[in-house]
């Protein structure tokens, strides 16, 4: 048997512990926030619109993973984009990702308090929120980690859970009320809806992080995200329609806790099973709370390794081996997020820099089969170049719509990326090697 590399991951990941992985960092956001979409399109135009999203995100994980196979680097998009474009593509994917998951952790956050809040109405959104957001931070910071097995477990309790509320709202679905107003805002709704129906897989990407682990990649990687994707689909459109089904579907369509409150609809709010159950959907969304912070702060260190941002974020803690002042400046801006938008603002503004990730990761991969044809890829892009080509013009549909629909809320995003263009060329980093291979294998060396 031939010896492992010390250099090397060792490959133990089966396809069911991908879909653990791929269903634990999504699960919530079949909890909440995409309920929004109902808002701007009503029943039909958001599963029009969840279908088109779906289709992208089939396209988009098969093609990442040619990426994260062949060129394995903490910084994710930004180290594709940097390879490809330069560094000023890094930059512009790195910015994308970080707003991606820094945004995206005060949006899961501000559902955690509301779910508290249902259970307990003296208890603030705004407090329990801020409180979530300090603890996970120093836990992160002490380094406690999820196991292997303890993802596996919670993210099944999250999947048995929404069974469940299946299982029971379901008798009373109506189809009166779910095509009651059913595209209110005509097809402009359904491109009004992209953002919120993204919500639904937005963070699977996060999967083809651990393709190095994975035994047999070409034939297990498919079958983790496949498993992935089909549970993800069938929750996703069995708690939408049944959800919209049970009451007037304009009553949930700007809360951050639509089950817990259909439950109420159904059972009665003084049930004791329906405190149960949204004490148990806590579960779920600390899995996706906890991942997302993770993910955050590995890109802020990488980030900084690289020379994109200060130093000083990208120093480990001796005693704890983690990167401490990356993941308090995220816990930082998570508080000022949660104090400055909604959450709606916030799941937009997460979804618009993973859009404009996804467009720099598909434009990465079609350079790099130019550019260089020769690179190892343990993994590639079937249907090539169909698959990219689907997942990038999705993308730009969706990038587009997000603009036009939430133009102001765009002026921040493409704001502050022009700063952060104009600081880096100021500084003359756009002319000079910044990602050091050899500092990135003794960083992760302290980090593991």
């Amino acid at each position: 048997m031939a010896n492992t590399k010390p250099d090397q991951l060792k490959r133990v990941l089966k396809p069911v512990h991908l879909w653990a992985i791929a269903v634990g960092l999504v699960i919530s956001g079949e909890y909440f926030g995409w309920n929004y979409g109902w808002g701007v399109s009503g029943t039909i135009g958001f599963l029009v619109a969840t279908l088109v999203i779906t289709l992208m995100y089939v396209t988009f994980i098969f093609s990442y993973t040619e990426l994260t196979t062949a060129i394995p680097h903490a910084g994710g998009a930004f180290a594709y984009a940097y390879r490809a474009m330069g560094p000023l593509g890094g930059l512009i994917a790195g910015y994308a990702t970080l707003i991606d998951f820094l945004i995206a952790t005060p949006a899961i956050a501000a559902a955690l308090g509301a779910y508290l809040h249902f259970l307990n109405p003296d208890i603030g959104v705004l407090s329990s929120a801020l409180f979530f957001n300090a603890v996970f931070i120093l836990i992160n910071i002490f380094g406690i980690k999820e196991s292997a097995i303890f993802s596996l477990v919670i993210t099944l309790l999250a999947v048995v859970e929404l069974l469940i509320y299946m299982s029971i709202v379901s008798p009373h679905f109506k189809l009166s009320n779910y095509l009651s107003h059913p595209m209110p805002f005509g097809w402009s709704g359904v491109f009004a809806a992209l953002p919120f129906a993204a919500w639904f897989y937005l963070a699977i990407e996060g999967v083809a992080m651990v393709a190095e682990e994975v035994k047999e990649p070409k034939r297990n990687i498919p079958k983790g995200y496949i498993l992935g994707i089909a549970t993800l689909v069938v929750l996703a459109l069995g708690v939408m329609v049944l959800t919209g089904g049970i009451t007037d579907w304009h009553k949930l369509s700007a809360i951050d806790y639509p089950l817990p409150e259909s439950i109420g609809i159904v059972l009665g709010k003084a049930n004791q099973f329906t405190k149960i159950f949204a004490g148990i959907g806590l579960f779920g969304l600390i899995a996706s709370f906890h991942g997302t912070i993770i993910a955050s702060s590995r890109q802020i260190f990488a980030m900084a390794r690289g020379g994109y941002l200060p130093r000083f974020l990208a120093q480990v803690n001796h005693k704890f081996k983690t990167p401490h002042w990356a993941l308090i400046a995220g816990g930082i801006i998570s508080c000022v997020v949660l104090k400055l938008c909604d959450t709606s603002q916030i799941i937009v503004l997460s979804v618009m820099g993973a859009i404009c990730m996804y467009i720099m990761s598909m434009i990465s991969l079609f350079i790099l089969r130019v550019k260089e044809p020769q690179l190892e890829r343990p993994f590639a892009s079937p249907f090539y170049p169909v698959f990219p080509a689907i997942a990038l013009l999705i993308s730009g549909i969706t990038l587009f719509a997000i603009i036009w629909f939430n133009f102001k809320l765009s002026l921040y995003f493409f704001g502050g990326l022009i700063i952060v263009i104009f600081i880096f060329m100021l500084m003359g980093k756009h002319k000079v090697k910044i990602l050091d291979d050899v500092l990135l294998e003794k960083a992760e060396v302290m980090l593991s």
